[in-house]
């Protein structure tokens, strides 16, 4: 859902975030756009907490960094995104800002499709994430399926038995596809 047309600046953004009516809401800057990220399926939410659940425990077992959910907002490219789930290392933030959004991109964020999304807005976020040096795993419920995106490199598509992997960001890290998806 579209709430302004014009191309805001952040400042605008964080003035509008701070009144009252819309602080309990959760918004995104999307291509310049104000677009309020909508509550999504239940199967979409679930998904996200299973993916960030893992990626959670994982980290934090190893002392890596924060894994945020649905929640958690980034500044990306000037705009602000809020992912299903993201990862944003120790090592380049140290310290859990007390912002409605961290100052950087994540390292890694983890987008769920759900009924709410629109194809375009969500292809400008992984374009502006990927120029931000963030791997994306963009999560399909119809299609069972993830795409990966690695900056500079053509997009995969995982699906069954594939394994995603933390890559470069992650090492060490899997996660079959079908595990995503089970009932």
């Amino acid at each position: 859902m579209v709430l302004d047309i014009r191309r805001i600046t952040a400042a605008e953004f964080d003035r509008f975030i701070g009144q009252p009516e819309n602080i309990h809401r959760h918004f995104e800057i999307i291509g310049g756009e104000i677009v309020e990220k909508m509550v999504s399926h239940p199967r979409s939410s679930k998904l996200g907490m299973r993916v960030g659940g893992r990626l959670s425990v994982w980290v934090e077992d190893r002392g890596l960094g924060v894994v945020t959910g649905a929640d958690g907002g980034y500044i990306v490219n000037g705009e602000r995104y809020i992912p299903d789930a993201a990862y944003i290392s120790k090592a380049r933030q140290p310290v859990t800002p007390t912002d409605a959004y961290i100052p950087l991109a994540p390292d890694l964020a983890v987008e769920v499709l759900s009924l709410t999304n629109d194809d375009h807005e969500m292809r400008i976020k992984i374009a502006h994430y990927t120029a931000a040096g963030t791997l994306v795993w963009l999560i399909d419920p119809d299609k069972q399926r993830v795409e990966v995106y690695h900056p500079g490199q053509p997009p995969r598509i995982l699906t069954g038995d594939d394994t995603l992997d933390g890559g470069d960001v992650l090492p060490g890290f899997t996660l079959t596809v079908n595990s995503i998806f089970a009932e």
